[in-house]
C-alpha cells in the first residue's frame, strides 16, 4: 500500500473519530495528528499527558508502576517493599527482564517480591507497625542488602500511613538507606508521574549521601548512564561502547544498578540519559545543584549510534574524540554485514509503533538503517517534549497518536496496513490473530539486547524472523473466516 497523503491521513483520523459521542470525539481529536516536520513545537498539533477518556481501553499503567516497575525495581542490591495488597508487587516483578549480575536472594533481589500483603485489617488499623516489622525481618533474613525502598500502593495514600517516619526510624536502626516513595497508583494520569516521584525520592533520600566525601578518586572521563534499564542486556551493550571510546562509566542505573552507584553519580563529569521521559527530572536536578551537564543519546542502529558517540565525544578532549572514531570504525564491517544480509529482505516494509518511554522515536533510525519506514508512532504516557523530539524523526503526513485507544489502533492498522507492528504485550495477540507480524517492543519479545552494534544484529534478525515467517500466510482473522463462510452461504442460497 502506498504512503498516505496528508489529506488521506486527516480523513482517516476523522473516520476513526466518528464512532465516539461528541464530547469524547472532541477530546480524542486532540490526541491524534498528522505529522508536520515544519513545526518546532508539538503542542501546535497534539495534546499529551492528559487523563485518559473514561470508557475507552487505554494501555497505560499507574504511578506505582512507574516508580517500582521502572525506576526503583531494577536497583539490584536494594530490597523494594510493595507496601499494600500483594497483587501490585506480584504483577510488577520480573516482567521487564532487567538483567543483573549477582546471586538472587543473597546480594541481589531484583526478581523477588517483598510485600506487606495488606488485608482488610490493615486498611482499618493502618500498616505502619507491620511495615516496621517487615524491615526488621528483612535485615535478619537478607543481611547483605544495601538498603530498602518503600513503594506505596493505592491504599497507603487513602489511609495515611506515615511511611516517612517509619523510614527514618528504620534508617537509624539498621544503618542503611531506607527510602519512602509516595507512588500510590492513583496519582497523576499515568506511570509518568511515578517516574517523577521516584526521581524526587532519589533526589531527597539518596544523592546527598556522599556530599563532602572525597574518598572516591575521580577522573576527567567519568560519566553516568541514566535511564537504561538493561532490558535483555541493553545497558551492557551500551557500556561496552562507552568504555571502548575511553570513558569511565561510574554509575549505571537503574538496570544492573546499585545504590552506591546512585550515590556516586553527583561526582561524574557528564550524565548520559537514555530514557529521557523517566529520568530527565534527576538529570536537571544534578545540572542545577552539582553543575553536571547532561545529554541524550540513542544507541539503536548504526546511524544513531555514530551520531551519539560523536555528540558525546565532542564534550570531551581529542583523546575521547579519536576513541569514538575508532569504535565506529571497529564495528563498521560488522554492521555493514548485518545490513547487507537483512536489508534486501526488509527493504520497503512499513512499521507502526506504539510503545512507552523512548522507543516510539529512538528505534526509528534502526528500522531506517534496514530500509524500513515507520508510518505511525505514538506514546502511551509521553509529554509534549517527547513529541517535540519525534516530529523531526517521522516523515510528513505520517500518523502520530497519543494514548491511543484499542479501537483507534486497530482501525488505523486496518486502513494503513503496515507490514509490522511494534507495541506491547496487551496488543500483541490482537494483531497476531489479525495475521499481522508483531514484535513486543517493551521487553524485546524475550530477545535482546537491541542497543549497540551487537544489539543491532539481534534487532535485524528478530525483525526478519518475525516479518518473513511463513506462518503469516496460514493465519486468517477469525472474523474474516466467518465473513467468508457467510458470503459462501448467501451465494448458494
Amino acid at each position: 500500500m502506498a504512503a498516505l497523503t496528508k489529506e488521506e491521513t486527516e480523513a482517516l483520523i476523522q473516520e476513526v473519530l466518528e464512532v465516539y459521542p461528541e464530547q469524547a470525539r472532541k477530546d480524542r481529536a486532540k490526541h491524534l495528528a498528522v505529522n508536520d516536520q515544519s513545526l518546532e513545537k508539538s503542542n501546535k498539533c497534539i495534546t499529551s499527558n492528559r487523563k485518559s477518556q473514561p470508557g475507552v481501553m487505554t494501555i497505560r499503567g499507574c504511578a506505582y508502576a512507574g516508580s517500582k516497575g521502572v525506576v526503583w525495581g531494577p536497583i539490584k542490591d536494594m530490597i523494594h517493599i510493595s507496601h499494600g495488597p500483594v497483587g501490585c508487587g506480584q504483577y510488577s516483578r520480573a516482567g521487564r527482564r532487567n538483567y543483573y549480575v549477582g546471586t538472587t536472594g543473597v546480594n541481589t533481589f531484583g526478581t523477588m517480591n517483598f510485600t506487606s500483603d495488606f488485608t482488610e485489617k490493615d486498611i482499618v488499623f493502618g500498616g505502619d507497625k507491620k511495615l516496621a516489622k517487615i524491615m526488621t525481618e528483612i535485615e535478619e533474613l537478607f543481611p547483605l542488602n544495601k538498603g530498602i525502598s518503600i513503594q506505596s500502593e493505592c491504599p497507603i495514600g487513602l489511609i495515611g500511613d506515615d511511611i516517612e517516619a517509619v523510614a527514618k526510624k528504620a534508617n537509624k536502626e539498621i544503618g542503611k538507606p531506607v527510602v519512602p516513595v509516595r507512588c500510590e497508583g492513583f496519582r497523576g494520569v499515568s506511570q509518568s508521574l511515578g517516574h517523577h516521584i521516584a526521581n524526587d525520592a532519589i533526589r531527597d533520600w539518596v544523592l546527598e549521601n556522599r556530599d563532602g566525601d572525597d574518598s572516591f578518586a575521580t577522573t576527567p572521563y567519568d560519566v553516568a548512564v541514566i535511564g537504561d534499564y538493561n532490558i535483555g542486556g541493553d545497558a551492557w551493550a551500551s557500556r561496552t561502547l562507552l568504555e571502548e571510546m575511553g570513558l569511565r562509566v561510574v554509575a549505571q542505573w537503574s538496570g544492573d544498578g546499585t545504590i552506591a552507584e546512585m550515590e556516586l553519580t553527583p561526582k561524574v563529569k557528564l550524565n548520559l540519559i537514555h530514557c529521557y521521559r523517566s529520568m530527565n527530572y534527576i538529570a536537571r536536578h544534578m545540572e542545577e545543584k552539582y553543575k553536571i551537564p547532561w545529554i541524550e543519546y540513542n544507541f539503536f542502529g548504526p546511524t544513531k549510534i555514530a551520531e551519539s558517540l560523536r555528540k558525546i565525544a565532542a564534550l570531551f578532549d581529542e583523546t575521547i574524540q579519536a576513541g569514538a572514531e575508532k569504535v565506529i570504525a571497529k564495528y563498521q564491517a560488522e554492521y555493514d554485514a548485518v545490513i547487507a544480509k537483512y536489508k534486501p529482505r526488509l527493504q520497503g516494509k512499513r512499521v507502526m509503533l506504539y510503545v512507552g518511554g523512548l522507543r516510539p522515536r529512538h528505534v526509528i533510525g534502526a528500522y531506517e538503517d534496514l530500509g524500513m519506514e515507520v508510518v505511525g508512532t505514538g506514546y502511551e504516557f509521553g509529554h509534549n517534549d517527547d513529541y517535540d523530539r519525534t516530529i523531526k524523526e517521522m516523515g510528513n503526513a505520517t500518523l502520530i497518536y497519543d494514548d491511543v485507544t484499542g479501537y483507534e489502533f486497530e482501525e488505523f492498522v486496518k486502513k494503513v496496513q503496515p507490514d509490522l507492528i511494534g507495541s506491547g504485550i496487551k496488543e500483541k495477540y490482537i494483531f497476531q490473530k489479525m495475521g499481522i507480524p508483531f514484535r513486543q517492543m517493551h521487553s524485546w519479545d524475550y530477545s535482546g539486547p537491541y542497543h549497540g552494534y551487537d544489539g543491532f544484529a539481534i534487532f535485524a534478525r528478530d525483525m526478519d524472523m518475525t516479518l518473513n515467517n511463513p506462518c503469516w500466510k496460514q493465519v486468517k482473522a477469525p472474523w474474516k473466516t466467518a465473513e467468508s463462510s457467510n458470503v459462501a452461504v448467501a451465494a448458494s442460497a
